[in-house]
Formats: C-alpha cells, sequence, structure tokens
C-alpha cells in the first residue's frame, strides 16, 4: 500500500491524544515480548473493556479470566477418545478468551492494521464497514472502538439475537440484511450501495482482505505448531480442520503445511449449503460458516478434503453438551473437567469436531495422530439458539439425550467427505471466478494469479513488512514513552 502522509500524520496524532499504542503480528503470536507498562495495564482491564490497551489481547494465549489477566501457554480443549470414538489426539483451540469472545478479533485487526499504518484509513474521518455474517463484525466494532473510530456492521438479520444487541450496545451503526448465514451476496450488494453513497466509508471485506488470511497464517498457525510441540512429544502433526466462511482460518493450514507436508488440511461447511462439496447451495444454521460462494482469500490448492456437516447434528450436540440432562448422560463417559470445557464450544466448533472425527475415521488415522481445529466461539453466544430449540422441540428430556448420544456422536461414519484431487482443486478455484469477476470486479488475470503457490507465500509474507511499519508508526506516535 502507498503511504498517505496526510492522513497518517492525523492518524499519529490521534494515536498519540488517546494513547493507543498497536500490537505486532509477532506480539499477538507470541505475548512475552509485550512491553511492561502495557502488561502493569492490563492487569487493570477486564477482557472486553473498552480500553485501547485490549488492542494487546488479540491473541491465543490469554489468561481465562475476566478481569486483569495476563499470558498464559494457550487455551485448548483436547478430545479424549471417550467422546470422540477414536484414538486419533483432537486439540481445539479456545476463541472464548479473546475480546469479544471470538478470534474473529484477530482477523478484523489483520484488515485494519496495514491501512491505519499506511494513511489508507483514518480514523478521524472514515467509518470502518465490517461486512459479516456474525463474529468479524463484532470484533471489527471492537478494534474500531478501541482505535476510536465509528464501525458499521453488516450481517443477515437472522443471525442471533446476542450478535445485534451486543452491537448496539457497543455503538456501532447495524445493518441487517435479507436472509440467513449463507445470504453473503446481499451482503456484498449493500457494500456496493455503500461505496456509491457513502465516500466517509471504507469497507474492510474479510472475504478478500489478504490481511484476514496472514494474521491466521502468521498467527493462529503458528500458535498451533507451538501447543503442538508442547504437547505432541512422539505424534504426528496429521490434520487440520478448519470451517470455510471467509477462509481466514484455514490460512493457519497452509503454514502447517510448511511443518507437516503431509499435513490432511479439511474445509467444513453445512450439508444444507454445500458449495465446495457439489457446488450446492441452501440456507442453514451453522453461524459462521458456509456461504454460497468461494471466497477469494481461500487458498483451496492447500485443501485435501471437504467434509459437509449437517447442521441438525451441530444442533443436537450443541444441546447434549450444554443441558443439564446431556450433561448428566455424558458424565458415564468423560470427566467433569471436559463436561465444563464442552461449553466452550459454539456450533462452528461442534461442527469442527465432529469433521476432525470424521477426518480421523477416513484417514484410518491411530493415537500417534493429532489433529487441530479452532473452537471459533463458545455455547455462550447462542443462548437465544438454545431457546428456540427447547420452543421448536420442547424440553430436553434424557431419552432424547440418549438418541442424540447415539445417533449425532457415537454413529460419526465417514459420509458427506470430498477427498479432493488436481482437478477438483482447480475446478474450485476457477468456481471464484462467478463471484469475484463477474460480480465483485475481480479480474480473470487476477483469479489466475491466485493459481501460483508463490503468491500465497508473498501474501503471507506481508505480515513481517507489517510489522516493521506498525514498530515505525509506534515510534512516530511516542505512545509508550507517554506511558
Amino acid at each position: 500500500m502507498q503511504v498517505d502522509e496526510k492522513v497518517l500524520a492525523r492518524t499519529v496524532a490521534r494515536f498519540k491524544e488517546r494513547k493507543i499504542l498497536l500490537p505486532t503480528f509477532a506480539q499477538m503470536r507470541d505475548p512475552s515480548s509485550v512491553p511492561q507498562k502495557i502488561r502493569d495495564r492490563l492487569k487493570k482491564v477486564g477482557l472486553w473493556d473498552i480500553d485501547p490497551v485490549n488492542l494487546f489481547r488479540i491473541t491465543w494465549r490469554n489468561e481465562p479470566v475476566d478481569r486483569g489477566g495476563l499470558y498464559n501457554q494457550g487455551n485448548w480443549i483436547e478430545f479424549p477418545p471417550e467422546l470422540t470414538g477414536v484414538d486419533t489426539r483432537i486439540i481445539g483451540l479456545l476463541g472464548k478468551f479473546f475480546p469479544t469472545g471470538a478470534h474473529k478479533v484477530g482477523a478484523a485487526y489483520g484488515c485494519l492494521v496495514p491501512r491505519l499504518v499506511t494513511g489508507q484509513f483514518d480514523p478521524t474521518q472514515h467509518k470502518a464497514v465490517w461486512p459479516s455474517t456474525g463474529n468479524y463484525c463484532r470484533g471489527g466494532a471492537f478494534d474500531s472502538a478501541l482505535v476510536g473510530c465509528t464501525a458499521v456492521a453488516i450481517l443477515p438479520e437472522e443471525m442471533s439475537r446476542e450478535r445485534f444487541a451486543w452491537l448496539k450496545d457497543i455503538g456501532a451503526e447495524v445493518i441487517a440484511t435479507p436472509g440467513c448465514e449463507s445470504n453473503v451476496k446481499e451482503i456484498y450488494d449493500k457494500c456496493w450501495e455503500i461505496k456509491r453513497t457513502r465516500p466517509d466509508c471504507v469497507i474492510f471485506n474479510q472475504f478478500e482482505e489478504f490481511g484476514n488470511a496472514a494474521w491466521h497464517y502468521n498467527v493462529t498457525g503458528k500458535t498451533i505448531a507451538e501447543v503442538f510441540n508442547r504437547v505432541g512429544a512422539g505424534s504426528r502433526l496429521s490434520g487440520y480442520v478448519s470451517a470455510t466462511g471467509s477462509a481466514g482460518t484455514i490460512a493457519a493450514g497452509d503454514y502447517l503445511r510448511t511443518i507437516s507436508p503431509g499435513i490432511r488440511v479439511v474445509a467444513t461447511e453445512a450439508l444444507q449449503c454445500p458449495t465446495l462439496y457439489q457446488l450446492g447451495f441452501g440456507g442453514h444454521r451453522i453461524e459462521g460458516i458456509g456461504d454460497k460462494h468461494v471466497p477469494w482469500i481461500h487458498n483451496v490448492r492447500n485443501t485435501d478434503m471437504i467434509a459437509a456437516i449437517d447442521d441438525e447434528q451441530c444442533m443436537a450436540l450443541l444441546r447434549l453438551f450444554n443441558d443439564p440432562n446431556g450433561q448428566t448422560l455424558l458424565n458415564h463417559r468423560c470427566s467433569d473437567q471436559l463436561i465444563n470445557q464442552l461449553t466452550l464450544v459454539g456450533i462452528s466448533g461442534i461442527c469442527n469436531l465432529v469433521a476432525a472425527i470424521k477426518t480421523a475415521k477416513y484417514y484410518d488415522m491411530d493415537g500417534r495422530d493429532v489433529i487441530f481445529t479452532c473452537l471459533t466461539d463458545s455455547a455462550g453466544m447462542y443462548g437465544s439458539r438454545l431457546e428456540e430449540l427447547a420452543a421448536d422441540h420442547g424440553a430436553y428430556t434424557a431419552e432424547r439425550a440418549a438418541y442424540d448420544q447415539a445417533r449425532y456422536l457415537d454413529g460419526i461414519v465417514t459420509d458427506h467427505l470430498r477427498e479432493l484431487t488436481y482437478f477438483d482443486r482447480k475446478a474450485l478455484h476457477n468456481f471464484k471466478y462467478f463471484t469475484w469477476v463477474e460480480q465483485q470486479g475481480r479480474t480473470a488475470d487476477e483469479l489466475r494469479e491466485l493459481w501460483n503457490p508463490d503468491y500465497w507465500t508473498e501474501q503471507f509474507a506481508q505480515a513481517d513488512k507489517w510489522d516493521k511499519q506498525i514498530e515505525a508508526f509506534n515510534e512516530r506516535t511516542g505512545v509508550l514513552n507517554l506511558l
């Protein structure tokens, strides 16, 4: 990005006035280098407080406390064979302990910070537009509040009530577009309208912004590698499972491929909207994934398999993991600690867990194999969904819990999986044409460039350049010396 010095000067002045310091990608990956002055301030600040110091809590390594926490070695759940029915070790990083309760706050930062430090976004004059199916616009609204600008959140009208209520509380302008989780075309249409009519708005489109993928490559991917080195002695890093909403999180698999070339990278989506699975369409209830198109930033060349997961299975397991009758049933096979941890898994996390079990079974993995996934958010984000399920189906009985355990947990098999050949990957890559070239203003040459593996290496490597720019920006504001 070219530097706009006039805008950059205004941004520097704003950050100096408000004492805002920006973390680097390296610090988000490994907070051990976070300045002591920042650590001292964090001890007095809540995890979700609108305080600029919480920019330094955009990391997988926050202590799991609501207030005053610093850093640890990461937060994760290892799902034991007693629950999964497979010997393969399945480990999920927890997004619950990010500010906003979901890891999308990091993806949003990855899109925002390159423009801040180059003067391509002016927090004194611009509004930041965050097109999303839920957690990304929450993360973007939070990041916007921390840097002192107004957020415009765009999300489908059928998303959970909790999302809308929180966005309004934080002061974001909220635009609800028609449809459900998979209605992203309507979000794009609203973005084009804003581009035409609101020159004060800058759009951060997670589906095409490489800052999203670069954040996950450099932060999520390297965090997983470090967790594996800590807990995986004598094991193989054999799989990485990620839902494909914006295709940011799955970019961690690109990094993991560099350290474990034989890894299987599995993309999950809803069976009710099987776009990657069979070029299909439809609506579904797994919030945060599967949107009837292939995101621009999805490197499908690095995807080995598609797992299409039934949304009814995810909703049933959400009840099983969170209702007292389901927890009582699980208590016969799982520890109290694990049962408590299952409440930290949201709907898309359950989808990823099911896909990981399918992956282990399909590839005949054993106890030496480790599969990682990301648990984007927690069940705490879906209280209204549990209420709706109770209203639609009645109270969750012990009998229903036994049925759901037998059918949707113990009954997991290798159905609705698509292992990709080279031809399949190229076909999914070409499928981007209909969204991005015909509708969203990209060119066919740009699409062809995306097939080049070196192109992705260059995109992910931008984080090192951005870190240098962040350090120069912080030096220019002098905020660290003012704290």
